[in-house]
């Protein structure tokens, strides 16, 4: 066979170089975006770990043969898992009912040899029909939705989502439907990075967290931890792992992982949050992550109305609504006047509750206000503490009102010249 050298012409060379730097440029781009979409798993049961050896007169045969052995093996433990038993006392599922059931096989690791197959392989049951035959349906706890913060120390720099990691890769490829703690993941996109750093983590004032938890939708907060600890660049890694709960960062488990090198991380990873999963539901069963009352916003209470004033006096019911919420738009130069303005507002008579939403300072600040009245009742109340209320649809913008400046004092009079 004879090689043919062909020369490029100077302006395609030029050309490709230039596609070359724009893809570059392109590449470095997403590698600078923030954010991990996790796995929507709430569909499905999984069973991950699960080693199988099998040999057969063909590789296909073998690799099918696996398969089917994971299937089984996957049931077993899935069952067990479900009902609290052993293994041994899960009943057997004929192949063609767990073809029915299995959603799909997770390949994590497979040689494949001409009659012989060796792997490490995970099995996803869809929910519905899963659940049919586990008998737990109705019966499991589930925990209320936790807000996930995952912490990643990487030498003494702790991060979150301020740049995309390990560690958030890892808990955004958990699969969590067949977890009793219904965890609530971020992208890490958008404001998350903000919002979620690791000083946030850290603080355990109840007001912010009462915000973001209103606004990601959820009712308490977990964060785990892990910090790595290098042998040499490329070697073994070791994992320092931490399950905290709470804003005060209650303990719940600790425990250390060991890579044999740096390729090997991600696996270490994903092995660190399986056993996080596993002790937070323990904690669970035990009775030990029950919400922080004091992240909870107060329930009104009702104040008993003597008979004698219900009969005397006739309150007109269509007028009042009680406990409706409405958007308050504040302007809020530096954080004293947001705090201010917070309190001011829960001083206003018929006010049930007043939180930021949003924060801008040196700009406009969202505020949810419920007030037991109609909004120009609100009005009227707001005008009456101080504030001038400017309506615009359903939303009000308030400011404090200037003060009336003191009034002109008379000049005085100017005395008449002595008469000569």
């Amino acid at each position: 066979m004879t090689l043919r050298r062909r020369l490029l012409h100077p302006l395609t060379l030029s050309a490709i170089v230039t596609l070359l730097g724009a893809g570059g440029a392109v590449l470095a781009q997403l590698d600078g975006e923030r954010g991990v979409p996790p796995i929507d798993s709430s569909k499905n049961y999984e069973v991950s770990g699960i080693a199988v050896d099998v040999a057969a007169k063909t590789a296909d045969a073998a690799r099918m043969g696996g398969w089917r052995l994971a299937q089984r093996k996957g049931w077993r433990a899935l069952w067990a898992r479900a009902n609290g038993l052993p293994i041994a006392s899960a009943p057997n599922l004929p192949d063609s009912t767990l073809d029915s059931i299995v959603a799909g096989i997770v390949v994590e690791d497979e040689e494949i040899g001409t009659n012989r197959y060796i792997g490490r392989l995970g099995v996803l049951f869809d929910r519905s029909r899963a659940g049919q035959l586990l008998g737990v349906q109705g019966q499991g706890v589930r925990s209320p939705p936790m807000l996930v913060v995952p912490v990643l120390w990487n030498g003494s720099a702790p991060v979150t989502f301020e740049v995309r990691n390990e560690w958030q890769r890892a808990w955004a490829r958990f699969r969590a439907g067949g977890s009793p703690i219904d965890y609530v993941r971020v992208a890490g996109t958008g404001t998350d990075p903000l919002l979620l750093n690791v000083a946030q983590a850290r603080r355990p004032g109840r007001g912010w967290w009462r915000m973001l938890l209103d606004q990601y939708g959820a009712a308490d907060i977990v964060v785990p931890e892990v910090a790595l600890e290098r042998s040499w660049p490329g070697g073994p890694v070791t994992g320092h792992f931490v399950a905290r709960h709470g804003p005060d960062g209650t303990i719940i488990d600790s425990f250390t992982l060991r890579s044999k090198d740096s390729a090997s991380l991600p696996r270490m990873l994903d092995e660190g949050v399986s056993r996080l999963d596993e002790a937070y539901s323990a904690a669970l069963r035990q009775g030990r992550l029950s919400p922080d009352s004091s992240l909870l916003f107060e329930e009104p209470t009702e104040t008993p109305v003597e008979d004698a004033l219900v009969e005397d006096v006739a309150v007109d019911t269509a007028a009042v609504v009680p406990g409706t919420t409405y958007t308050i738009e504040v302007e809020t130069p530096d954080a004293t006047a947001l705090g201010s303005a917070e309190q001011a507002l829960r001083a206003v008579p018929g006010v049930r509750s007043a939180a930021t939403t949003s924060m801008a300072l040196g700009g406009v600040s969202l505020m949810r206000v419920t007030f037991d009245g109609d909004l120009p009742g609100l009005t009227i109340s707001l005008a009456a503490r101080g504030w001038r209320a400017e309506q615009s649809g359903g939303t009000l913008r308030i400011r404090r009102q200037a003060a009336a400046a003191p009034p002109a004092q008379p000049a005085a009079p100017t005395p008449a010249p002595p008469a000569r």
